[in-house]
């Protein structure tokens, strides 16, 4: 019995001990001290039953300790809560009353508007025109060239383009004096130094003119104007000679009438000048076969000079040689005569055929290689088809990859396909004429040639017809 009542309370005091162990912080307290089963048979009931009473208190001081927080904790909440709630209400009712003030405000200024329309008038329709002639006035200040000359005219226009509020006098009259400054200016050559944009990216001082508001030349170049930074800048490329010429002269100018080339279009006309492609960049549009015409062209159509030069010496020997009765053996038509000098006891057939002879030698080299002029004036067109061929053949690879959106991709094959093609043209028709003139040249050489073999062989007959007996000689 003993034994049992000792396991009972073993078992409470054990859990009793549990609990303060998982407990959190407490009051201080004495802590019973940790018994073991066998120490539990050892004691006795007394001491048992006073380690149990000091769990108890330990227990319940922890307890307490632990109310006593979460009471405090209680209040400290609901004081923060009345605070939130206090906070809460003050905010809707600023709420409130703003949302009335902005309603208020509205109302007060529909009605003041309506006032200031009534008290304006018909100034607020004039007012309106101002503001849109300043917006106007502003953009043609922004893309003027003197503007190069006459800087910081914008922030005053773009203030008074955006304005609400009523123009004063000084702002007319301010937008007044730049209508006027604009188009007294638009008439005027003027000389100055302002900051130039050059070709690299750095800005330089320069000593300008300007033309009115067309064109403005420096450094001997004509110069752009560029309205993203209000500054006059080089032209990576100048226009043709004959327009940068003049601008020498503009320079060198002091006074009296100069010769210039002026933009009336200020500037679209010049960048046109200026894209224009130069005589090399549209020989280069016609690639590899371009560069063949031209190559082959170039040495037939000189080929053909030198043959044009050799005929027309000849023919003037010629020429010279039918004058004259001495042989001489410097000029076809002296070699000829040479032959028939030489076999004058020579019977008429036999003479006949010699000199025939000779003049097909003669012909010969006089119109050696004239067959080559004519190929080259009919290969050059065919060679110029080529050309057409490939560069649509390339144009239409770039249509197949790229689309039709963007026709500057297609120029190269298109510039190709015509360039090639006039290519051809131009070396044909002079080359064709050279033939024409040389092989009439030529055939007038040959003529003379064999009219003169002719004649000679026609002498001979009729001084043997003479010598013969039994002809009646007249």
């Amino acid at each position: 019995m003993k034994r049992l009542l000792l396991g009972l309370l073993a078992l409470t005091f054990g859990m009793q001990l549990a609990g303060f162990a998982v407990a959190q912080d407490a009051a201080p307290a004495k802590a019973a001290p940790a018994v073991t089963q066998q120490e539990i048979e050892t004691l006795s009931l007394d001491e048992l039953l006073e380690r149990v009473r000091t769990g108890w208190r330990a227990e319940r001081v922890e307890n307490e300790a632990r109310e006593k927080d979460f009471r405090s904790a209680r209040s400290r909440q609901a004081g923060l809560l009345e605070q939130a709630l206090q906070s809460k209400q003050f905010e809707e009712d600023r709420a409130a009353f703003l949302e009335q003030s902005f309603e208020d405000n509205e109302v007060s200024i529909a009605e003041q508007e309506d006032l200031l329309a009534q008290k304006l008038g018909t100034l607020g329709e004039l007012f309106g025109v101002v503001r849109q002639v300043a917006g106007d006035t502003r953009s043609q200040v922004e893309n003027s060239i003197i503007s190069s000359e006459f800087p910081n005219r914008l922030p005053f226009l773009d203030a008074l383009g955006q304005s609400k509020e009523l123009p004063s006098i000084e702002n007319l009259e301010g937008l007044w004096a730049t209508l006027l400054e604009e188009m007294i200016e638009s008439s005027q050559v003027s000389r100055y130094t302002t900051s130039v944009v050059r070709a690299s990216g750095e800005e330089e001082p320069m000593e300008v003119i300007r033309v009115g508001a067309f064109n403005a030349v420096g450094d001997d170049q004509y110069l752009k104007w560029i309205p993203d930074v209000q500054k006059l800048g080089e032209i990576g490329r100048q226009p043709a000679p004959k327009y940068v010429d003049t601008v020498a002269d503009l320079e060198e100018a002091t006074t009296g009438l100069v010769k210039f080339a002026i933009d009336p279009a200020r500037g679209q006309i010049l960048a046109l000048l200026v894209s224009t492609p130069t005589f090399r960049e549209r020989l280069d549009y016609g690639g590899t076969v371009g560069y063949a015409i031209i190559i082959l062209g170039l040495s037939t159509f000189i080929f053909g000079l030198i043959r044009l030069g050799y005929v027309t010496i000849i023919s003037r020997k010629v020429a010279s040689q039918k004058k004259t009765s001495v042989p001489d053996e410097g000029n076809p038509l002296g070699r000829v005569l040479k032959v028939h000098a030489d076999n004058k006891d020579m019977d008429t057939e036999t003479l006949e055929l010699r000199l025939e002879e000779q003049v097909l030698k003669e012909t010969a080299k006089i119109e050696g290689f004239l067959w080559l002029i004519k190929v080259v004036s009919a290969v050059a067109p065919l060679m110029g088809l080529l050309g057409t061929v490939t560069g649509m053949i390339n144009t239409f690879q770039i249509i197949t990859l790229f689309g039709t959106g963007d026709p500057k991709m297609m120029a190269s094959g298109i510039s190709e396909a015509l360039v090639t093609t006039m290519l051809g043209l131009v070396v044909a028709i002079p080359l064709v004429l050279m033939h024409s003139l040389l092989a009439s040249m030529a055939k007038g050489i040959t003529t003379v040639l064999e009219e003169q073999s002719t004649g000679l062989i026609a002498n001979q007959s009729e001084a043997e017809g003479a010598g013969r007996p039994g002809v009646d000689r007249a």
